[in-house]
């Protein structure tokens, strides 16, 4: 679905090869029992891809669900869904803390941390600029080095400052 919305992919490289050492690891242990490795490798890369869209689409719905809100411009229903997968992720704090393992996800920032800068940035979307800073600082107080929210939170300031100097 093509979107003039931003969307910010970061990734976790190491991550990416974790996964291409358990596709191999996966291959020899399969080419072990079927008695050829190229067999073995070619089934390791299927299980591995149907396993990694199980669990995408199926694990972070919520996610994925307002992400798809996002994109269609309507943020206070992406809001809601964006809230679900925080109090999921927050809840179920081990699953995005090893979602590099479990969700076969390379992304560099948690889910949680995601819910947050997402929420915020629908909040300023719809004009409540105020919910939209509450976020972005929530978002500080868990996650003190996240470069998309101290970008946001330099911007209202700047923003509030030229609406006092005028």
């Amino acid at each position: 679905m093509a979107s003039n919305k931003p969307v910010v992919r970061q990734r976790a490289w190491l991550a990416n090869l974790f996964h291409i050492f358990l596709i191999f690891f996966l291959g020899f242990i399969l080419g072990l029992f079927l008695g050829s490795f190229a067999e073995g490798f070619d089934l390791a890369i299927i299980i591995y891809f149907v396993v990694y869209l199980l669990l995408r689409f199926q694990v972070p719905k919520n996610h994925r669900q307002g992400i798809a809100f996002f994109k269609s411009g309507d943020y206070t229903r992406a809001i809601g869904e964006f809230e679900k997968s925080y109090d999921f992720f927050t809840r179920y704090a081990w699953i995005d803390k090893y979602r590099f393992i479990l969700l076969l996800s390379a992304s560099r920032i948690s889910y949680t941390e995601m819910a947050l800068v997402n929420i915020a940035y629908c909040y300023s979307q719809i004009g409540n600029g105020g919910k939209a800073k509450e976020y972005y600082e929530k978002t500080l107080s868990q996650f003190p080095d996240s470069g998309m929210a101290q970008s946001a939170l330099r911007m209202i300031h700047a923003a509030e400052n030229s609406n006092v100097a005028q």
